[in-house]
């Protein structure tokens, strides 16, 4: 396992995509075109960030935004797992401040991040869906996400890194996805001694359950989902969850949780491969 640098280096390189706004409903809203440079400085010691957002069709004009950072540490609110992927977000739900989280998934060629958005009243309030390619890598995207492409069992392994210790604990992980009799949908996932199951009717490519915490579990765009409560507060734990459907055999998770005090406590890095099937 690298030091949270060196994960964090494994993201270097340009990366062209789409920051997408998603509704609370799971509907598309407007897009923007972007450019992602990270790159090292001639010392090493830093990261240049630089972030340049268009117009679709008019990335060889000005830019909407240009952003630009010297990145020289990691701050706690971010940590990075063995790939190059990461868990970022608050540190602590506090009453009336906005609260989000952002994860990303890193392969040799792609990249996928969304943002999970709530309001300062702590109402799930949409998401943000970017989805990047290294460039002249020629990468395509994943479909849309579909029930049938999750419905089976996965297996594999999760890292978790918690508030307090920043080397991962390794866990078997398994995970079950069905369609019962009544049309509902039960999605299962257990990580160690931790198991979580909720159930739900879909309504197209989103789906609702209670529980504990009303939640709701959204399918998308590059093979992407999303699973949030609908409301955040600091008085009971909850857990933030966005998928990626790598191949169709091979599913990735980012998952990020919070006490009942509204403090981060952990994030888990997940990968799963469908049931019966071996790592290539």
């Amino acid at each position: 396992m690298g030091s949270q640098w060196e994960n964090f280096l494994k993201n270097r390189g340009e990366w062209r995509g789409t920051f997408t706004d998603v509704d609370p409903c799971g509907s598309l809203l407007s897009t923007t075109s972007s450019v992602l440079t990270l790159e090292s400085t001639a010392d090493e010691t830093s990261v240049l960030f630089r972030l340049r957002r268009y117009r679709p069709g008019q990335e060889d004009g000005e830019p909407l935004q240009d952003h630009r950072q010297e990145i020289r540490n990691l701050g706690r609110q971010v940590v990075f797992f063995e790939t190059g992927c990461f868990s970022k977000g608050s540190l602590q739900v506090a009453p009336f401040t906005r609260f989000g989280a952002e994860v990303g998934f890193v392969t040799p060629e792609r990249r996928l991040r969304m943002v999970q958005l709530f309001s300062e009243a702590g109402n799930f309030e949409g998401l943000v869906l970017i989805r990047e390619f290294r460039s002249g890598s020629g990468a395509a995207e994943r479909p849309v996400l579909t029930w049938e492409d999750l419905m089976g069992g996965w297996h594999g392994e999760a890292a978790t890194i918690t508030a307090d210790w920043p080397e991962p604990e390794r866990q078997p992980s398994h995970s079950r996805i069905e369609r019962m009799d009544d049309g509902t949908v039960r999605m299962t996932s257990r990580i160690g001694a931790e198991e979580r199951t909720v159930e739900g009717t879909p309504t197209g490519s989103m789906l609702e359950h209670g529980g504990p915490r009303l939640g709701r579990f959204h399918l998308l765009p590059d093979g992407a989902s999303s699973h949030v409560p609908l409301q955040v507060d600091h008085r009971q734990p909850f857990c933030l969850e966005v998928g990626w459907l790598v191949s169709p055999h091979e599913r990735q998770r980012l998952i990020r949780r919070y006490d009942d005090r509204g403090a981060w406590v952990s994030s888990s890095h997940v990968v799963e491969r469908r049931q019966g099937e071996t790592p290539a």
